[in-house]
């Protein structure tokens, strides 16, 4: 039977702390994505933007509530599966997670490699292709730490999309980019999203790219905003 939501989040919380440090960062969030969606999520720094990424990403315990992945009910959910379903979720971080003893090439054939039954010179093909994609293909053989901080963000979302996730989750994949490369870095996860069917949300506070979705979500206080 075909799942009609990539991402089914009903009445989820999610605390930080205990006892009297206990604080909630988010509040009964409720809200579906569908396959082939594009899905903007803005909000100030601090409300619970990242959290609710890792919490669809299968990165942290579901505390409260129901949150569905493909069909698959994450509060309670056993390690295993967790696992499991990151491997069809991609994601972007702000910090980059590049393995600093890998090329930018080797990096991003790590995400080629979650790919079932291709073989070593197709996986590296791939990779060889999207870094053409975001404008690094003269930059294959260079380690992380000889690459500019747009470079190195350009190179994980080369990385993420190299799986051909049929989830991913940006968390602010254009901030350390310029104008032109945020712009073509966006047109590239909508034509994933598009042509794999893959559902995408991104975390973002660039109002250039704001047009690129089909559905602007906000956040404030660990609240959506009607």
């Amino acid at each position: 039977m075909a799942i009609s939501s990539s991402v089914q989040i009903k009445s989820v919380s999610h605390w930080f702390g205990k006892g009297t440090m206990r604080r909630k960062v988010l509040n009964s969030i409720s809200f579906d994505i569908a396959p082939g969606e594009v899905v903007l999520l803005t909000g100030p720094s601090g409300c619970g933007k990242t959290t609710l990424l890792t919490l669809i990403g299968a990165l942290r315990k579901v505390q409260e509530g129901d949150l569905l992945v493909f069909g698959n009910q994450l509060r309670g959910s056993r390690r295993k599966t967790r696992q499991e379903l990151r491997r069809h979720i991609g994601m972007i971080f702000q910090g980059h997670n590049l393995l600093r003893c890998l090329t930018a090439e080797q990096n991003v054939q790590m995400g080629a490699d979650l790919l079932p039954g291709t073989s070593y010179r197709s996986r590296r093909d791939q990779a060889r292709e999207w870094l053409r994609e975001v404008g690094l293909q003269d930059e294959l053989r260079k380690l992380p730490h000889d690459l500019s901080g747009g470079q190195k963000q350009r190179v994980a979302i080369a990385r993420a999309l190299a799986a051909r996730p049929k989830l991913l989750l940006a968390d602010e994949p254009t901030a350390a980019l310029d104008s032109v490369t945020g712009r073509e870095v966006v047109d590239l996860l909508k034509k994933l999203a598009r042509e794999q069917a893959s559902s995408v949300l991104i975390v973002t506070h660039d109002p250039r790219i704001l047009d690129v979705a089909d559905r602007l979500l906000n956040m404030e206080d660990g609240c959506l905003i009607p």
